[in-house]
């Protein structure tokens, strides 16, 4: 197969504005005034000196290096701020590199912003034209597409009115479609898919699947959705600080990068105005002997009558694996009325496969809701029942149930 993307040594620095230095007294205020002048040409005098480092520069990306051959479906995953996102407008010639080299072979369609390549004045059918004369696509080819694109959008009611007044999910669904469906040999998409609804991103990740498959296009997919990314993607890139971390095999990339995840047993609120909830923790002694004890100290402003505390467990993919409170299994749960409290929440048996967990909690009222925290806690469970003892990527489901075999050979 033929390489169709080569970056090599790629780096993007930017100048990050600083906050000005404030005088204390009165004569230095006045000092300031009469200096800002000859400060702010020196200023601008600097902006293009990039060989000075300083506090100002940044490093987006740095000595980034990769090869992407034809058909492959390449996922790049990291951290917000990792330069996924960067890395994908350089490639999209929206953004140009500080150094380094990069050959592409083959038209590129990118959906890297709501919005992006749309004229805001123009009908969805006159910017899907104008993508298409973009792309270097005639006019036939692009009256044998429309009916396809515009099927496919399911923004077929507004296909003729300005961009401008569609809402932020309906130029999703037509950026996609057009991207998909001009016939690019490079398809480039950012995490923008996760404005669409459910729905739509099934049938966007089945519609990445088939071009990659059936003809041959290659994809470059920026998501924080692991179980996107390990579905669809051939091969894998982590990115952290703008640096190429890992590449290749996806899960052993993904596992690289959840590995990574910093554990935290206990989280505190007691900065957060307003906060009902203290302080949750998790007992690390059950962890280590299978058992699940999550705690929540709560100290409210009024009287809460019935409190209650719910949880949910999520994988290292980011789907829900369990959840419980009070409301569903209340038989044994009376507590008396109060404004502090501690609420513990007891399994005995935790039957997971390793893996790397976080944890969401909520805190209430009887039926009513107080707040609701994601991902405060996170934590590793190594199985008693694994025999590799390793966080893996869940490829066979959450749970890690003990299995009697059998074998009976003839």
């Amino acid at each position: 197969m033929r390489t169709l993307i080569s970056v090599s040594s790629l780096s993007k620095r930017y100048r990050l504005g600083l906050k000005e230095k404030q005088a204390e007294t009165l004569a230095g205020q006045i000092g300031n005034i009469i200096k800002s002048p000859w400060q702010n040409l020196k200023r601008l005098r600097g902006l293009n000196r990039f060989g000075q480092e300083d506090e100002s520069v940044f490093w987006a990306l740095k000595d980034v290096s990769f090869e992407v051959k034809e058909g492959e479906v390449l996922g790049i995953i990291g951290k917000n701020g990792a330069g996924k996102s960067t890395l994908l407008k350089i490639l999209s010639q929206i953004t140009e590199p500080t150094l380094g080299k990069i050959e592409i072979h083959g038209r590129v369609a990118s959906l890297l912003e709501v919005g992006t390549g749309f004229h805001p004045e123009l009908s969805g059918r006159d910017n899907i034209y104008m993508n298409g004369t973009i792309l270097g696509m005639t006019r036939r080819e692009m009256d044998s597409k429309l009916d396809e694109i515009i099927d496919f959008s399911g923004v077929e009611k507004f296909i003729d009115t300005p961009v401008k007044f569609y809402s932020s999910g309906m130029k999703v669904r037509l950026g996609f479609s057009v991207a998909a469906h001009l016939d690019p040999e490079i398809l480039i998409i950012d995490e923008v898919l996760a404005v669409g609804d459910f729905e739509f991103q099934k049938k966007c990740l089945g519609k990445m699947e088939d071009v990659s498959k059936s003809q041959g296009r290659t994809i470059l997919f920026v998501s924080h959705q692991m179980e996107a990314i390990r579905n669809l993607c051939s091969k894998c890139m982590l990115l952290k600080d703008g640096q190429v971390i890992a590449t290749g095999e996806t899960n052993h990339t993904i596992s690289k990068y959840l590995g990574s995840y910093q554990f935290s047993l206990r989280k505190e609120f007691f900065d957060i105005p307003n906060a009902s909830i203290k302080w949750v923790a998790i007992d690390p002694k059950g962890i280590e002997n299978g058992e699940f004890i999550l705690e929540v100290c709560f100290e409210s402003s009024r009287h809460v009558q019935y409190p209650v505390v719910g949880f949910v467990i999520y994988n290292q993919l980011g789907a829900p694996v369990f959840g419980s409170n009070p409301r569903f299994h209340k038989e044994d749960y009376h507590p008396k009325g109060g404004k502090k409290g501690l609420i513990r929440a007891y399994l005995k048996e935790l039957s997971l496969h390793s893996g790397i967990y976080k944890i969401s909690v909520w805190f209430g009222d009887g039926l009513n809701d107080f707040e609701h925290h994601e991902d405060v806690l996170a934590f590793e469970y190594l199985s008693p029942n694994s025999y590799t003892q390793k966080p893996n990527p869940l490829i066979i489901g959450s749970f890690d149930p003990m299995v009697t075999w059998e074998a009976e050979t003839f």
